[in-house]
C-alpha cells in the first residue's frame, strides 16, 4: 500500500503508471493524481493506492497481433520474421510483475554519461559503486535493478533512464535520440506503456542499422544474428534458432 509520505521504487512505479513525473516521493501531487485515476475507474477515491488501485493501473501490455502487422509493416518485412526475432531475441516477458518495465541497470553507462555532462562520476562512484562505476557487471535482476535506477535519478534523471535496457529488447537508453524520441524521460514513458511501445523501439533500432535492417528484409538470419548480436551468435546459434522460429511462424 503507498499513499502520502511513501518514498522509493515502488513510488516510482506508480508515478510513471500515473503518467506524472517520477521522483519517488509520493506527495500531494501523487496523491491528486491517485484521486483522479481512482475517480476514472470507479474506485473509492481516497488517494492511498491500495491493492485494487495498483490492480487497475496494470494493464494488458502483451504484444497484439496488430503490433506484430504495425511491425512487418515498417520494416517491409514479414509479421513471421518479427515474430521470429521476437521469440528468440526478446526476453519474453517486457514487464515485472508489478507492472514496471523489464530493465537492466549498466553502473558503467551511468559512469559515461556523468563524466560526459561535466559531473565527477570518479568521485560519486566512490560512494555508489553498484550505481556508478567504471566497470561493467553488478547486476542483481528483476525488481533490484529499479532501485539502482531511483538512486541514480537523485544525481541525473535523465543519465539514469540512459543508463538502463529497457523492454523486451533491452534497447539502451542512450539511444533515444537516435531512435527519435522528444527525451530521454519520453522513451521511458512509452517502454512503461506496453510491449507494443517496446517493438516499436526494436522497429526504430533496426531501421537505423541499414544491414541489420537488409538483412532482415532478406531472412538472411547469419547476417542479421551476427548483426544484432555481435560473434556471440555463433556459440548461442542465434542464427539456427531463428531461421526455425522463422518456419515455425509460416515463413
Amino acid at each position: 500500500m503507498l499513499k502520502r509520505g511513501s518514498s522509493g521504487p515502488e513510488v516510482s512505479a506508480l508515478q510513471s503508471q500515473l503518467g506524472i513525473p517520477a521522483d519517488g516521493v509520493f506527495g500531494p501531487g501523487t496523491e491528486a493524481a491517485v484521486r483522479a485515476f481512482q475517480a476514472q475507474h470507479g474506485l473509492t477515491p481516497d488517494g492511498i493506492a491500495g491493492p485494487s488501485t495498483l490492480a487497475a493501473l496494470v494493464p494488458e501490455k502483451s504484444l497484439t497481433a496488430e503490433d506484430f502487422e504495425g511491425a512487418a509493416s515498417a520494416l517491409a518485412s514479414s509479421v513471421a520474421a518479427v515474430k521470429a526475432v521476437t521469440e528468440v531475441e526478446s526476453r519474453g516477458n517486457g514487464f515485472l510483475p508489478d507492472g514496471r518495465p523489464v530493465i537492466l541497470f549498466e553502473r558503467h553507462i551511468m559512469h559515461r554519461r556523468l563524466s560526459a555532462i561535466g559531473r565527477d562520476a570518479v568521485l560519486l562512484s566512490g560512494y555508489l559503486p553498484d550505481v556508478i562505476n567504471a566497470t561493467p557487471g553488478g547486476y542483481s535482476g528483476g525488481i533490484k535493478e529499479h532501485g539502482k535506477l531511483h538512486l541514480a535519478r537523485q544525481i541525473d534523471p535523465a543519465c539514469a533512464i540512459e543508463s538502463a535496457s529497457w523492454g523486451l529488447f533491452q534497447i539502451m537508453g542512450f539511444h533515444w535520440q537516435t531512435l527519435g524520441y522528444e527525451s530521454a524521460a519520453d522513451f521511458e514513458r512509452l517502454m512503461c506503456e506496453s510491449e507494443g511501445r517496446q517493438l516499436e523501439a526494436f522497429v526504430r533500432f533496426v531501421i537505423v542499422n541499414p544491414a541489420i535492417h537488409m538483412a532482415l528484409r532478406k531472412g538472411d538470419w547469419t547476417a542479421f544474428a551476427k548483426g544484432y548480436n555481435g560473434p556471440a551468435y555463433v556459440k548461442n546459434q542465434y542464427d539456427i534458432r531463428l531461421a526455425a522460429a522463422f518456419k515455425k511462424h509460416g515463413g
